[in-house]
Formats: C-alpha cells, structure tokens, sequence
C-alpha cells in the first residue's frame, strides 16, 4: 500500500486541472485572506483596548512586522526558485508551512497572563512566526497559479473561484469576527477560525496544490545576480508592478478614509460603514465572472485598463452623497472596478512569467511574485502618509468630535474620491505602457 507522502511525491498535473482540482486550489483564497483581514482589522484593538499595551508599542511591532514582510517576499520567492525536490518547487513550502501558519495565528489572540513588557515579546514572537509562515504559504500558492493554470482561458476561469473565496474570507475576516469574540471570547474565536483555516488549506493543498512534470520546471537554478538583472529590466514587469502599486494604494486609502467619511461627511453612525464596505466586496464577487469572460474575449491588457477605468470613474462618485445609501450606490460601481482588479492583476502577472521564461529558460514564478509582493507594501506607507496629510490640511482635531469645521468634509471627500482617482489615472498610464497585447505569450 503506497502511503501519503509517496503519493504526493509522485503526483504531477500532465494536462488542464480539472473542475474539482480549480475549486479545491481556489479554496485557499478563503483561510489565507480570513486570517489577513482579521489580523489587520483587529489586532491592534485587541491589544490596545483589551490587554491595555500602550499603542506606541503596538504601533512599533506592527512597522517590524510590515518591514519584515516587505523582505522576506522577494527572499522567499528566490529560494522557492532555486530549491529542487522530488515533491517539486512549491509544494514542500506550502506543506511544511500550513500548520505553523495557523498556529502562529491562534497564538497571536491567546496570550498567556503576562505584565505589559510580556505580552510586547509574546506579540513580536508570534507575529514574526505568523508573518515568515504566512508569506511561505501564500507566496508558494500564488507562484503555483501561473503553473497550473497555462493560458489566459485558462487562468481566467481558473481564477474565479480562487477570488470568490477571497472576498468571502474578507468578509468573514472584518464582519464574521466581531460576533465571534463577542459570542466565545477572543480566544475562542482564534481556536474556531484557526480550525476553519486549517480544514480549507488542508483541502486546497491535497485537492488542488499539484505541480507539473515539464522539463520548464527543472531548469538549473538562476543566479542571485541574474535574478534580480532579468526581473528588473523586465520591460513588462516595471510598468506592471508599479500600475500595482498605484492601484493597490488607491483601495487602501478608499478603505481607511471609509470610516472618517461615514462619521464626518454623512453624518451617520460608525456602524453603519459596513453598508459601504459591503456594497464593494458583494459587488465584487459577480464581477469577477464578468471579467473573466471579458479578459477571454479580449487581451489581460485591455481588460485591465477598462477595469481601471471603472474603478477610477466610479470612485469619484463618494463627492457627492450626503446619505449612506447614496454613498452604497457609489460603492456598487466600486465594486465592479475591484471584481476586476482581484481577477486580472495575477492573471497579467502570470502572461510575464510566460515571457520571461521565454527569454531566459526558467521559470520564475516565486521571485516575481516576490519582488511584487515587496513593491506593493509601498502602498501602507502611501496610505498612511495620505490620510495623515488630508487630516492634518483640512483642519480635523479628534477633541471636537462631531464638531469638525467644514473644511474637513471636503478634505475627507477629496481623500476617498479625488486621490483614489489620481492613483488610477497613473495605474492606467502604467497599464497602458504594458507591452503584451496579444491573449497568450
């Protein structure tokens, strides 16, 4: 009787992935984002407000924790090149990874009794093992999509389920947790989603997580130097990471200056910033079929740059609302840009690992999505330098509470509409310099 281990050794994906193995690929979308979302959105309330860490110190380990993630993308991604065994490229890291992954983030919510300079060194530890796993993992999932899925047909119906349970984390991760920890605690909220993690990677990793057996894939390992010289002259590559860039920050400062404009420019309660929130993510989900079938009847190119469009249109909509459901209605037509965004932005990412196998005879998914992944943490420093500005120009003063003088309506109006805008407009310069304009390379 062969056991596990052999059988996932000897396993390789000769033809196209069939239905059940995209579905069951496509599933790590949903613990990988839950977990992001749910860290992000609640870490530092936690911490702060339950534990009472001062947020100065919260605010440091979370700078450490975005540097450390910056770096180990491209890092990552190089050695996931450069490193060869029987069970291939990816699927040792992501096998090795998943269960440090899920602990790392139970314990992040499950710190022992400990005084304020413990729970500091306990939050640092498992962040960091928290954040070296994550990256492991979702790097290594990601470098197998361009792999698995080998035309734009392909990569285009392939990436639909994987995006849908993207979002669906997402919605669990910001509006799924709160009733948990308010039903079971915070640490029975870590043990359930931990458990829910697990259960959804071990899934996708078994049912859909399979390399191919094609000589691309066993090239001689490329140089350091080499790595770096072809990914950064990459005449598709630059405009591509930077349009990212851009497009990346102009989301992050829609979803931080949400909260600002629901309280300050509607005048409504804080609460009610989820219709906002989720008139963008259920939006999104239909759209991802949508552009799906418009990137298979046109080029990754031209469906980026209409969906940019959309985008970048659409977001200047949040000038005028005066009432949440006006503001809604706005964000159903964000929601189309984004749907767009998820679908398309590694769907062009995976036509230039084509090409560059082309030109240099490897196959180099782990360090582009790498040196990607490095570029696109740019967009936190650019969202916080962004909101900080507006507030600070148009006069907002925490201490008058609802009592803002005008001018920070229009500040924050301009924040989730005008600068959104602006980072489109240079995304769609970007995209349009993008060189590949056929459907596959």
């Amino acid at each position: 009787m062969t056991s596990p281990v052999l059988r996932l050794r000897e396993r390789r994906l000769d033809g196209a992935p069939t239905r059940a193995q995209t579905i069951a690929f496509g599933a790590s979308g949903f613990p990988t984002q839950l977990m992001a979302q749910t860290f992000s959105a609640f870490v530092v309330y936690f911490y702060v407000t339950h534990l009472g860490v001062a947020p100065a110190w919260i605010a440091g380990a979370l700078i450490a924790h975005g540097v450390l993630s910056a770096v180990l993308n491209p890092v990552v991604g190089a050695l996931s090149d450069r490193i060869r065994t029987p069970w291939g490229r990816r699927i040792p890291w992501i096998g090795l990874g998943i269960v440090p992954l899920v602990v790392a983030f139970a314990l992040v919510w499950m710190p022992p009794a400990l005084p304020t300079g413990g729970l500091i060194v306990w939050f640092l530890v498992a962040v960091a093992v928290y954040d070296i796993a994550f990256v492991v993992v979702v790097l290594n999932i990601s470098a197998l999509f361009p792999e698995i899925f080998r035309t734009t047909q392909e990569r285009a119906r392939g990436n639909v389920p994987r995006q849908v349970f993207a979002i669906l984390g997402m919605v669990l991760g910001t509006a799924g947790a709160p009733a948990l920890y308010g039903w079971i605690g915070w640490a029975g909220m870590a043990i359930v989603l931990s458990a829910v993690c697990l259960a959804l990677l071990a899934w996708s990793f078994f049912g859909g997580m399979i390399e191919r057996r094609v000589p691309e894939a066993a090239s001689e390992a490329m140089r350091w130097s080499a790595q770096l010289t072809y990914t950064f002259r990459n005449r598709a590559f630059v405009p591509y990471v930077l349009g990212s860039l851009f497009m990346q920050t102009a989301i992050a400062v829609i979803l931080a200056g949400l909260p600002f404009y629901v309280r300050y420019s509607l005048r409504a309660a804080e609460g009610q910033g989820s219709a906002l929130l989720g008139a963008i993510f259920v939006t999104a989900i239909p759209s991802i079929v949508l552009w799906s079938a418009v990137v298979r009847r046109t080029t990754p190119r031209a469906a980026l740059l209409w969906s940019v469009a959309v985008f970048g249109l659409a977001v200047l909509g949040y000038l005028l609302p005066v009432s949440v459901l006006a503001a809604a209605m706005v964000g159903v037509g964000v929601g189309v840009g984004v749907g767009g965004l998820l679908q398309l932005l590694e769907v062009v990412l995976a036509q230039i690992i084509d090409d560059d196998a082309m030109r240099t005879g490897h196959r180099r998914e782990g360090a582009y999505f790498g040196v990607n992944g490095f570029v696109v943490r740019g967009s936190v420093v650019l969202q916080a330098v962004v909101v900080a500005v507006v507030l600070t120009v148009s006069g907002f003063d925490a201490s008058l509470g609802e009592g803002q003088p005008e001018s920070v309506d229009a500040g924050i109006r301009v924040m989730v509409a005008v600068v959104p805008l602006v980072f489109s407009a240079l995304a769609w310069l970007c995209f349009f310099a993008y060189p590949i304009r056929t459907q596959d390379v």
